[in-house]
């Protein structure tokens, strides 16, 4: 199985800039207009043009909403150094939502991109999520 990491935006050339300041990510094909493949993490990440107030899908009643919003699939980025991923991020545009905390596994912040998606920055300590795993 592959995974591609598809990410909506209404600007697709500020979402680029963002995705590669911040993250250090680089521009594999672009798709005409509609949309660009960026490269250099675990999987490819697409951003896709999708204007503000589009159908989220066929005959849907939700359009998309550039603010801030929640959604129950999000991105964690595992990064060495929580503190410098964060301060580049903020720095390329991203809103810093809860500065970054200790866990017994590692340390987490929480952010969003300009485009109101939330992701989380983590570092690992220790033996990771190994620290609190259970056996299956």
């Amino acid at each position: 199985m592959q995974l591609l990491l598809n990410i909506d935006v209404d600007d697709l050339a500020r979402a680029t800039g963002f995705y590669c300041a911040a993250f250090g990510l680089r521009t594999g094909r672009r798709f005409g207009t509609d949309g660009v493949e960026l490269l250099g993490a675990a999987v490819p990440l697409y951003l896709l043009a999708k204007p503000a107030g589009s159908p989220a899908f066929p005959g849907a009643t939700q359009v998309r909403d550039y603010t801030r919003h929640w959604t129950p699939v999000h991105v964690d980025i595992v990064v060495d150094d929580v503190d410098a991923a964060v301060a580049r991020a903020v720095a390329a545009g991203a809103t810093l939502e809860q500065p970054a905390r200790t866990a017994n596994w590692g340390r987490i912040a929480l952010l969003a991109d300009p485009f109101g998606n939330g992701f989380c920055l983590l570092q690992f300590l220790g033996r990771g999520y190994d620290e609190i795993a259970t056996p299956a």
